[in-house]
């Protein structure tokens, strides 16, 4: 779905950012940043246009996107910023730390979700007329799928590319 954002917006790079301490992860344990980072890593391998950073879990403690943005803006001064997300956090969004300052720093781009198109579902958030919204191939895959496959132990292949899968297995994770 990322692949077809980059190629509707003709973006150059694509960073994937693993959250260090998600702020409202459903998670009771959820695993550790650095396998997060392995298996995401796994997961964009194939795409030269995809980037895996450590922005969040070199900060450290819970990750908020808003004081992520800052950081990469600081990075790469001068660069066009874009914030890539789901309808599903989409709805969400009036309920992100800073939300107005997180349009002003990036321009965010909303991909439909769960059958949810972002146009249908406008949160109240000063600026939100600016967003972005971009038609991607549906993909009904979600995390909750993935760790329902393990803990039932099926094949999850058809569910994440076979680096992730490996890991997962190897290190044991949502099994229980």
């Amino acid at each position: 779905m990322v692949a077809d954002v980059a190629d509707v917006l003709e973006l150059d790079q694509v960073l994937w950012i693993p959250a260090n301490q998600p702020p409202y992860n459903s998670l009771t344990v959820p695993a550790p940043v650095a396998l997060r980072i392995e298996m995401t890593r796994a997961a964009v391998e194939a795409d030269l246009r995809f980037e895996v950073s450590e922005v969040e879990a070199e900060r450290g403690g819970v990750s908020y996107t808003v004081e992520t943005v800052r950081a990469l803006r600081e990075s790469y001064p001068g660069t066009i910023l874009f914030l890539i997300i789901g309808t599903d956090q989409f709805l969400e969004f009036n309920s992100w730390r800073n939300p107005e300052e997180l349009l002003h720093l990036a321009k965010l781009v909303v991909m439909d979700r769960d059958g949810l198109r972002g146009k249908d579902h406008i949160p109240d958030v000063e600026g939100v007329e600016k967003v972005q919204f971009v038609d991607v191939r549906r993909v009904d895959i979600s995390s909750t799928d993935v760790r329902a496959a393990v803990r039932d132990k099926r094949d999850v292949s058809a569910f994440v590319p076979t680096g992730v899968a490996e890991i997962i297995f190897r290190e044991g994770l949502y099994g229980s």
